[in-house]
Order: structure tokens, then C-alpha cells, then sequence
């Protein structure tokens, strides 16, 4: 009985050893949630860097940290004609991205490279080398509302480019972004930032680049791209960065509502969409101007975000030449998307966009205006980092010479993986 009673007093002081302990990791989990939050929201000036994930490295005397992470996006499409037979079948692992986030010496410096594996992300340079350079850039940020950054990442014109393709509701950004969104250029960057997230704020953002895209290298054209973008929160900021984050995933308490608008000015561009596309023939130039002006408003797992966007040429400048049949898109589209989020998990999201070129390439184009209706169907299963979408699509062109039947519809699904 003795040996019993004592056998049974162990159990019980086990038992609420192990209970004191479980309470106490559950208050320090608590804790470290509560102040990764805090500091998450203290660092939301960070140039291009998404804090807390993947995987982190930092010496015990603190001389630099780096983050690395990487990403996924298997993807599966069918298209079908008017008839709804199958047209077209694509497969394929469309990006696949390595990361790597940090600073070095001080928090004051900050890096931020990223590489890309798939034909998708490569793009052929002069030279027919083949790049896989996305991101590497070093930012100083001198105090918590300025950075200042020199390399090569995106430049921020509009809403739906700045916004990472692995944070989007549907499988792939608009039809209007896809030719007048901006892209990624070498050169100088500067962003500032003021208020909170209890009242007004604002971001300035602005650059100097090549003007030539992605790691081009040298251009003898002697022409510079400069631009610039405005951003204001009549209710104070996002959290989470949700102004660059499609769907309501943070589940805002109260109303945010960002209205931002830019302009980039392209001289000598080399390529007709500015900073991508194809090379102008001939080794001839043009100078270009792109707009933008785009809206975000979150409330309660409702989402809503409308762009508006286009590109002109300056002076009598002819978006055609002839003997080629590259041109320059001119004119400008429209952008508008909703959405709302279903317990954290579900979301259903419609988007119409709109293509309205210049009278000028109609011919060259085949149509005088393009359409397309979206439905989309997203489950969240760890954020935007591991997401399960599919989205079908309802093309229509306007006054069409070529075969408007085919592509009519297209269905697609996509499997997002994160770290």
C-alpha cells in the first residue's frame, strides 16, 4: 500500500509538473505571437521584405540575418472554343523562385535577392544570355520612414504589379497589368513613408532607372526612365502590408481604403511595353509614358480593387513600323475585382478587365476592344504561402479579324507552396 501511495503521489506531481509546464509554453507561445505581431507591424516600412517567413539565420551577436525562402506555382490550363471543345492544353510549373532576405552589419542595410528557374521567369538578354536575376538590391534606411535602394527590383507604378504574384486571388494577374503594368529595372529607388494605422498616412515612392528592364546591361540609347508614385490611406494603413495583398486574409476590423496613382516616363525605350516585350526593330527608339491609378478597399473579409492604366507615346511618334509587325500597344484598360473570404479558408472573387487600344493599332491588333469576365475560387490553407485556386474565364473581342472562337473560354488550376 505504501509503495502504491507512493507510486500514485508521483503521478500526481508529474501530472502537474507537465500541466504547469504545458501552461507555461502556452504563455510564452502567447507571447511571442503577440510580440511577432507587434513586431511585424513596427517593420511594415521594409522595402520588399516579407518578415517572418521561411527560413531565418542570425549570429548570437546579431552582425547580420538572412532569410530564405522559396516558392512554387504548379499550374494546369484548358481552353475551349465557342463550342466548348478543347482548343488548347498548358501545363506547366509556371514559377519557381528562390529567396533570399536580410540585412548585414546593421538592420540599416538591407538586401533582398531573388532568382527565378522557369522559362516563365527567364527572359532572353542582348547577347542571347538567358536571365534568372529578378531581385538584388540593397536598401539604407536611415530612419524607419526612409529607404533608399540601388539595384534592381520592381518599379512601383501601379497596385497589381508591386503586389507579388504569390499573393493573388486569382491564378494570374489581369489582362490589363499584363501590358501596361510596370516591371523590374536597374537604378536608384526611394520610398517615404508616414502615419499609422490608427489615422492618416501616406507613401512616396520614386526611382531613376535604366529604363531597358531586367539586367540589360548597357544601352547606348541615352535615355533614362523616371518614376514615381503616390499612395494615401484616408483611414490609416493595412496590416500585414494589405495594400499589396489581393483578398482580405487579415480580416480587417475596420475600413482601409488606399487610393494611389503614378507616372513613369520611359525616353529612348528600346522595347515596345517599356521595360519587357520585344526589341524595336532596327535599333530604333521611343519615348513613352505610362499611367496609373488604382484603389484598395478592405473591410471584414470583403475586398475590393479597381485599376486603371495605359500607355501613350510622345510627340507624332507612330506606335507602328513599318516592314515589322512589332508595335506599341497604346491605350489604356480597366481593372476591377471583389472578393470576399469565408471563415479565413474559402473565397470566391470576380473580376472584369477591359482593353481599350488606340484606333491607331487596331489593325495590327485584330480588335478594337477586349474583355474578359473571371470567377475564381480560392481555398487558403496556410495563407497565400499553401492556397489551392481555380478560375474560369469568358473572353470576348470586339469587331475581331481574327478567329474569335478560339480561347473563348478558359479554365485553370493552380497549387501555390510557400516558405
Amino acid at each position: 500500500m505504501r509503495q502504491l501511495a507512493t507510486a500514485l503521489t508521483a503521478i500526481i506531481l508529474t501530472s502537474f509538473t507537465l500541466s504547469a509546464r504545458e501552461s507555461s509554453v502556452e504563455n510564452v507561445l502567447s507571447d511571442s505571437i503577440d510580440n511577432r505581431q507587434e513586431i511585424l507591424e513596427q517593420l511594415e516600412n521594409l522595402p520588399n521584405i516579407e518578415v517572418g517567413k521561411g527560413i531565418t539565420f542570425r549570429p548570437k551577436n546579431d552582425s547580420y540575418e538572412m532569410t530564405m525562402r522559396f516558392r512554387m506555382q504548379n499550374m494546369i490550363g484548358l481552353h475551349f472554343n465557342d463550342r466548348f471543345a478543347l482548343s488548347e492544353t498548358e501545363a506547366q510549373v509556371k514559377r519557381l523562385r528562390l529567396r533570399f532576405d536580410g540585412y548585414i552589419f546593421s538592420p540599416k542595410f538591407i538586401y533582398s535577392i531573388q532568382l527565378g528557374f522557369t522559362s516563365y521567369d527567364a527572359e532572353d538578354r542582348p547577347g542571347g544570355v538567358t536571365n534568372i536575376v529578378r531581385d538584388a538590391i540593397v536598401y539604407y534606411k536611415p530612419t524607419p520612414a526612409w529607404n533608399l535602394g540601388f539595384g534592381q527590383t520592381k518599379l512601383k507604378t501601379n497596385r497589381a504589379r508591386i503586389n507579388s504574384s504569390s499573393a493573388l486571388q486569382f491564378v494570374d494577374r489581369s489582362i490589363v497589368n499584363s501590358e501596361f503594368g510596370g516591371d523590374r529595372d536597374f537604378g536608384f529607388f526611394g520610398e517615404y513613408h508616414y502615419g499609422t494605422y490608427d489615422g492618416f498616412a501616406l507613401a512616396a515612392l520614386a526611382s531613376i532607372t535604366l529604363g531597358e528592364g531586367r539586367n540589360w546591361g548597357s544601352s547606348r540609347t541615352n535615355g533614362l526612365a523616371y518614376t514615381g508614385r503616390l499612395e494615401l490611406f484616408p483611414f490609416g494603413r493595412f496590416h500585414s502590408k494589405g495594400e499589396y495583398t489581393e483578398g482580405d486574409t487579415y480580416y480587417e476590423k475596420d475600413v482601409r481604403l488606399m487610393i494611389a496613382g503614378g507616372y513613369s516616363f520611359n525616353q529612348k525605350a528600346s522595347m515596345n511595353q517599356g521595360f519587357k516585350g520585344d526589341v524595336l526593330p532596327s535599333g530604333v527608339t521611343r519615348n513613352l509614358g505610362a499611367y496609373y491609378a488604382d484603389v484598395v478597399m478592405k473591410y471584414r473579409g470583403f475586398a475590393l480593387n479597381a485599376d486603371f492604366m495605359g500607355r501613350h507615346l510622345f510627340g507624332n511618334q507612330s506606335p507602328l513600323f513599318d516592314g515589322s509587325d512589332i508595335f506599341i500597344y497604346s491605350g489604356c484598360g480597366v481593372n476591377a475585382q471583389v472578393s470576399y473570404l469565408f471563415d479565413g479558408k474559402w473565397e470566391i472573387a470576380a473580376r472584369n478587365s477591359t482593353m481599350l487600344p488606340d484606333k491607331a493599332i487596331h489593325s495590327a491588333l485584330g480588335y478594337s476592344m477586349w474583355n474578359q469576365s473571371t470567377l475564381g475560387l480560392t481555398r487558403y490553407i496556410i495563407g497565400h504561402s499553401l492556397k489551392v485556386q481555380l478560375d474560369v474565364s469568358y473572353n470576348h473581342l470586339k469587331n475581331a479579324v481574327i478567329n474569335p472562337a478560339d480561347g473563348k473560354w478558359s479554365v485553370r488550376f493552380q497549387l501555390e507552396l510557400g516558405l
